[in-house]
């Protein structure tokens, strides 16, 4: 969790976000990043990349972009996000963090003392939060979604984003709202 990312470039992330909803929109049986041991998704793993990928559009358009809907027009929806139009960008950039997957995976930042000593504070303001099982980092300075398993933590747990979002301040910006976003969505 909270792995900080580099910036993403526009073009990259066109390009994921053209590729996950067209997955989503096309009669393949298998959408991506998820799929059961057989290497195709589920009816729920598709209809739940159906539902974000609406999300994804609707947040696209409360930020001005105009876009078709990408599961009656996957093709018409993957050139509308191939076609720079003005808006388009700033609206990926607000949004990315809702699209099926969490988004493109990034780069991470390296280890760095002052990110280890961050995250440690986060995971002490979130065991004051109440969640006592939260982990420490470990130590690459990093909390991952196998550390939260193994301590009993879910993703799921009422608060838990919550407290998340109002423990990111104690980090002094090393770690953000937007980054808690894309690990709860699967990074």
């Amino acid at each position: 969790m909270f792995k900080t990312s580099s910036a993403l470039p526009v073009a990259l992330a066109t390009i994921a976000a053209a590729s996950i909803i067209a997955a989503c929109g096309s009669n393949s049986p298998s959408a991506p990043d998820s799929s059961n041991s057989s290497g195709h998704s589920t009816q729920a793993q598709i209809q739940q990349y159906q539902r974000d990928a609406v999300r994804f559009v609707s947040c696209m358009r409360s930020h001005g972009a105009n876009l078709p809907n990408p599961i009656v027009a996957p093709r018409a929806f993957k050139d509308a996000l191939a076609t720079p139009t003005p808006g388009l960008s700033s609206a990926e950039a607000s949004c990315i963090h809702l699209m099926p997957g969490g988004g493109p995976h990034t780069q991470t930042t390296p280890y760095s003392p002052a990110r280890a000593t961050a995250l440690l504070a986060f995971a002490h303001c979130l065991r004051s939060h109440g969640f006592q099982n939260f982990p420490d980092p470990n130590g690459s300075g990093q909390i991952t979604h196998a550390m939260l398993a193994a301590d009993g933590i879910s993703l799921r747990q009422p608060g838990l984003l919550a407290a998340a979002d109002t423990c990111t301040s104690v980090t002094h910006g090393l770690l953000t709202k937007a980054a808690v976003a894309r690990f709860a969505a699967g990074q």
